[in-house]
């Protein structure tokens, strides 16, 4: 009986693939789509490993397994697309996912040329250089809407959102907002900048101005610390909550915040083009200041550093074969194949370097990111604790275990989201050959202090989550009281 309905059940088979294929849908394309993603995970995808452990949350052979069941018995586009939506939503990484899909290119595109920069309108001129509100200015819970909360800066005529909050014990707590790791996300640097150079008598361009933006962010942050000090400020609250993240930025506020050692993050990338044109840009770096004949101290912590860079291009070209991660689990702290690449750590070289490190900050800052601003280090040396949500990702997760792991302050709120590292060589989307899906696929990692990967979020020390049947003004007051009262506890 069963021999003689398999024949019958592949005729059907059959004659439902050739009916979907008549209307356009090839099952067989979508399959060879499925392999060509996994292949290219395998090949640049700097968290595969992470999760294809147990430590990471994700039984890699059981989603691969279920995603190809989803495949096989997918009848549209429509129902394939999703197969493969559903895997890459699987691993939970901010990072890794499909993108956009777009119209094929109707003809040669034609070159728009730029607004030319006019110094003469502040507005169009900033605007221009992208500075925008584009990210959330107002504190990721309603602080400013708190009886005892007295807000000294909006974030926008200012360039930090700031105020000051006075609990029940009498504590005064400062807040202040980052809402993204980049200058260009705080409107008032341009407009400030483009003044400082005018009260200066120096010449206005599109650099100047740049670098002038660049420095009000950094000096705007000394100011507002010192407008809280003089209010009676005695804790500090850093808010990155909806921080969607930035730039490596997020590696050097930390020590504008201490006079503490600093440790950068140990950085990874994945073996491949990615980590070899990361370790020429930092060798490139690197020849530029040994040509500037550095004293003997600086030559030899340069050459360290040019000939760490030569291996790790070397080993960048050498990548072991990762198709394993789709057959079983291995510790994330085994010796297999991990496919990635010690490229130093997130600021380069050097985890830290001392203030004023060989006497001149140009060549630091070649072995170490956060060098570039060691005149403007320990800005705050008190209490310090950093509010995060679950939309807190990248540099911003960057930023709270920076200062989580170096001990530098508390956390407070709830697990970041789950991005961690992001691209250190861009993020030219990878494309599916039949179905031109686009996904973004992050070339790098940064390991916790204690080996994890940052990908996996970064749980509060002090946890202030939402609550049913309280509101977000009543979370916000929680998020205070718990600062106070952890303090009151030292």
């Amino acid at each position: 009986m069963i021999a003689m309905r398999r024949p019958l059940m592949l005729a059907a088979l059959t004659l439902t693939v050739f009916t979907a294929q008549a209307r356009g849908y090839d099952a067989v394309a979508w399959q060879r789509d499925y392999v060509q993603l996994k292949k290219t995970l395998e090949q640049d995808y700097a968290n595969l490993a992470w999760f294809a452990s147990p430590e990471g949350g994700v039984n890699l052979p059981r989603l691969d397994r279920l995603t190809r069941q989803s495949l096989q018995a997918a009848r549209s586009d429509g129902e394939a697309r999703q197969a493969i939506e559903n895997f890459v939503s699987a691993f939970k990484d901010g990072h890794l996912s499909v993108l956009p899909d777009q119209a094929a290119p109707t003809g040669v595109a034609r070159t728009v040329a730029a607004k030319p920069f006019d110094a003469a309108d502040p507005a169009a001129a900033c605007a221009a250089l992208g500075f925008l509100p584009t990210a959330r200015v107002a504190f990721s819970l309603p602080l400013e809407s708190l009886p005892n909360f007295q807000l000294l800066g909006d974030g926008l005529a200012t360039v930090y959102r700031a105020g000051l909050a006075t609990t029940a014990s009498g504590q005064k707590i400062g807040v202040i907002r980052i809402q993204n790791f980049t200058n260009r996300a705080f409107p008032a640097n341009c407009p400030q900048g483009l003044a400082s150079l005018k009260a200066k008598g120096e010449t206005i361009d599109e650099k100047s101005l740049r670098d002038e933006a660049d420095h009000r962010w950094f000096a705007g942050l000394a100011e507002q610390i010192a407008a809280l000090k003089a209010a009676g400020m005695t804790t500090l609250l850093i808010d990155v909550g909806g921080n969607g993240g930035g730039n490596d930025s997020g590696d050097l506020f930390p020590r504008l915040l201490t006079d503490q050692p600093v440790r950068s993050s140990r950085l990874r990338m994945a073996a491949s083009a990615a980590a070899s044109a990361y370790a020429d840009e930092k060798l490139a770096g690197l020849d530029t200041a040994l040509k500037a004949s550095p004293n003997a101290e600086a030559h030899e912590a340069l050459t360290r550093a040019r000939e760490f860079f030569v291996q790790a291009k070397a080993q960048a070209q050498q990548p072991c074969d990762m198709a394993w991660v789709w057959t079983q689990q291995q510790p994330w702290t085994g010796k297999g194949c991990k496919r990635l690449v010690d490229v130093g750590y997130a600021g380069g070289f050097a985890p830290t370097l001392s203030r004023g490190a060989f006497g001149d900050q140009n060549i630091a800052y070649r072995l170490s990111y956060p060098s570039s601003a060691d005149d403007l280090w320990a800005m705050w040396t008190g209490p310090l604790y950093v509010l995060t949500d679950g939309r807190t990702y990248s540099s911003a997760e960057m930023f709270t275990a920076v200062v989580q792991d170096n001990h530098l302050g508390k956390t407070v709120g709830a697990k970041t989201g789950g991005c961690g590292c992001g691209f250190m060589n861009g993020d030219k989307p990878k494309v599916l050959a039949h179905s031109r899906l686009r996904l973004r696929m992050p070339d790098c990692t940064r390991l916790r202090a204690d080996g994890r990967d940052e990908v996996a979020g970064i749980a509060p020390d002090l946890p202030v989550l939402a609550t049913e049947g309280e509101d977000s003004r009543q979370q916000a007051e929680r998020v205070l009281e718990t600062v106070a009262a952890d303090m009151l506890a030292r």
